[in-house]
């Protein structure tokens, strides 16, 4: 594991920069709205590849993989059943293919199944870490650098995500939550509390992505940081989106002010640093100027 380059640069006190969004990107390079990314993958795989290059133009040192929804679970209820596999290898060799002759490191991402574990909702928890394990392996042959679990609300599905990893794979692991509810997430879990149980159960860097507004993820994140002595991952969304007469999502926060934020964010201790939802390159070309 000590020779994984992404701990490595880690260890050596260097702030990374993640990118930005994967899914409102793709839906303004046309994605119809409720449409699986995972989709493009197969069917439109240049404009998968233009934006990871889009963002390492911009500077990103780690780019996400278009697999977030990419567990056989979650691909069942995207009409995409039978396809896991060819999905999510096909998701690295893309982002393999962007970085190539950069240093530019692939995260292969992995987010929850979109159901509820027992007793709150349908979803076996073996089936979850069956899913999450395969997924992982996939993922791992196919040449991901690391893994990141992100988006998660759910410390009981946190631990099938983990457990079905570590079950299939020894890359590096990132576990982030999404507090969507300021500073608890929609099962009222705190930054402090998942700090601590994703630390306990052998994570090598825990983190923060999604969420609501900046001021909010950033007290978020302080609270994290206070929590924990591992590395911190921090991809907060462009601000909270307000709809157009279309209905489409639209994120206020200009470039500039999300790069001018970055510096608090690595501040207050955040070793990694990138934008979820409403970061496009631009907003991450700010964002690695001030931190770079």
């Amino acid at each position: 594991m000590s020779a994984s380059p992404f701990l490595a640069r880690l260890n050596e006190g260097r702030v990374l920069v993640a990118d930005g969004a994967t899914g409102t990107n793709l839906q303004k390079r046309g994605l119809p709205r409720g449409v699986a990314g995972e989709l493009w993958v197969l069917e439109k795989p240049e404009e998968i590849l233009r934006l990871h290059r889009d963002f390492i133009e911009a500077g990103a040192d780690i780019v996400l993989t278009c697999t977030f929804g990419g567990t056989s679970v979650r691909l069942e209820h995207a009409g995409l059943s039978g396809q896991a596999e060819e999905i999510n290898r096909k998701a690295v060799e893309l982002a393999r293919q962007a970085a190539k002759g950069t240093s530019t490191l692939v995260a292969a991402s992995i987010g929850p199944t979109g159901q509820l574990l027992k007793p709150y909702g349908p979803l076996e928890e073996e089936t979850a870490v069956a899913s999450f394990a395969s997924q992982a392996k996939t993922l791992t042959e196919a040449g991901a650098d690391l893994l990141v679990i992100e988006t998660q609300f759910d410390l009981g599905e946190a631990e099938a995500a983990i457990k079905g990893v570590r079950s299939a794979s020894m890359l590096p692991l990132v576990c982030s939550f999404s507090f969507d509810r300021g500073t608890r997430t929609m099962m009222g879990v705190r930054p402090s509390q998942a700090g601590r149980q994703l630390e306990a159960l052998g994570v090598d860097v825990v983190g923060i992505n999604c969420g609501r507004s900046l001021d909010e993820n950033f007290n978020a994140l302080k609270e994290l940081r206070a929590a924990t002595t591992l590395p911190v991952w921090f991809k907060p969304n462009a601000g909270l989106p307000r709809l157009d007469d279309d209905g489409c999502p639209v994120y206020d926060v200009t470039p500039e002010n999300m790069g001018f934020y970055a510096c608090d964010w690595v501040n207050a201790g955040a070793n990694v640093v990138g934008g979820c939802c409403g970061t496009s390159p631009e907003h991450l070309r700010e964002i690695a100027k001030r931190v770079k």
